[in-house]
């Protein structure tokens, strides 16, 4: 990792430590003011607990202009998207993707629409609905693999990531706490629960709570869809097309629509926060992975809609291309920040327990 990130960000915790003006804003400040010294495990720990809601910058009396010059909402951010560069496996696309993400993501996402309407072309067709495009069999072939692959690099890194922070054997009562923190995004309410400052320094709300909410379980929805789906093709023999009011149907339309809204509020909010709040190098890594996941969103429901018409076959290898796409980047890209958020979290309630 990059020490002069760590150095800044251990120079601004020792302030705070010392101040602890802001100890009951989240779950950094009671984990940052445990300790007496940080390690470099310590702030990495500390960084992905770090929601970026900025409540503390706009509370801090030490903040430009005083002399102490603190931002750290910012030294968190950059430390945070130091430590997935850091852990990724293999680490040179993770460093990539951050600087020159959305030009990677549509450049994948048109190589692999070109690619299914390539197969198809060649001659792929072997069922009813979008299998007489791309074939169940052609469908597993492809996506069973990038599906793999992406899992096995998030496990180098989650593993990097523990040995790093110093975690230890997992307590179900600890994972079970971060599961329920996760889902109610309780450090998105800023410790008081009117919400965060990622918007506007003078107003609190629960917009990005909410978006973030709509994101995750929007996603969860989809791959809820795809989960059922394939017990019912390879358990109980229930072929696609399935009709409106099946699981996998009633789980995709509801899980595109969150995810379409989530992922369009969020960009929204980041347009209108500061940037220099934030890690300013991955902006653009975070905007074009957040298109991407309200893409593959979008693209679904639009599928559905004009599932019967002439444009299905090149509606279909778009929103193949996009899925795929987001598959093989998910180590590299703020999708993995959901799986160090989580870790930290049960980190964190680790802490707790044997404190």
């Amino acid at each position: 990792m990059q020490t002069e990130l760590l150095q800044e960000a251990r120079r601004q915790a020792e302030i705070c430590n010392a101040c602890r003006y802001c100890e009951g804003y989240c779950s950094v400040f009671p984990a940052l003011h445990a300790e007496r010294a940080f390690a470099d495990g310590d702030l990495t720990q500390l960084a992905n607990l770090c929601h970026n809601c900025r409540g503390c910058y706009y509370a801090c009396q030490y903040t430009a202009p005083h002399e102490f010059d603190l931002n750290l909402p910012a030294a968190l951010a950059e430390v945070r998207r130091d430590s997935w560069e850091s852990f990724a496996w293999p680490q040179p696309l993770a460093r990539r993707f951050h600087s020159h993400g959305g030009a990677i993501a549509l450049a994948l996402v048109i190589g692999f629409a070109a690619l299914f309407m390539a197969i198809r072309a060649i001659g792929s067709e072997g069922g009813e609905g979008f299998y007489a495009v791309l074939s169940h069999n052609a469908m597993v072939a492809i996506f069973a693999p990038t599906f793999l692959l992406p899992l096995v690099s998030v496990a180098v890194s989650l593993k990097r990531f523990w040995q790093e922070v110093g975690g230890q054997a997992m307590a179900l009562a600890d994972i079970k706490t971060a599961f329920k923190r996760a889902g109610k995004m309780q450090d998105l309410a800023a410790g008081h629960g009117e919400g965060c400052n990622f918007e506007d320094e003078d107003r609190f709300s629960q917009g990005r709570r909410h978006v973030h909410q709509a994101v995750m379980y929007g996603f969860l929805l989809c791959f809820a869809s795809t989960s059922v789906a394939t017990v019912m093709h390879y358990g109980l023999g229930l072929h696609a097309p399935y009709g409106f009011w099946s699981l996998p149907k009633l789980f995709g339309v509801s899980g595109g629509i969150l995810l379409t809204i989530g992922c369009v509020g969020m960009v929204m909010l980041k347009l209108k926060s500061d940037r220099s709040l934030g890690d300013s190098a991955a902006w653009g890594g975070d905007i074009g992975f957040i298109l991407l996941l309200g893409f593959v969103g979008f693209s679904g429901l639009v599928l559905y809609v004009l599932g019967g018409s002439v444009f299905m076959p090149a509606l279909l290898a778009i929103h193949l291309g996009a899925v795929l796409t987001l598959f093989v980047l998910t180590p590299f890209t703020k999708m993995a920040h959901g799986f160090y958020r989580l870790a930290a979290l049960i980190r964190d309630a680790q802490r707790k327990r044997l404190s």
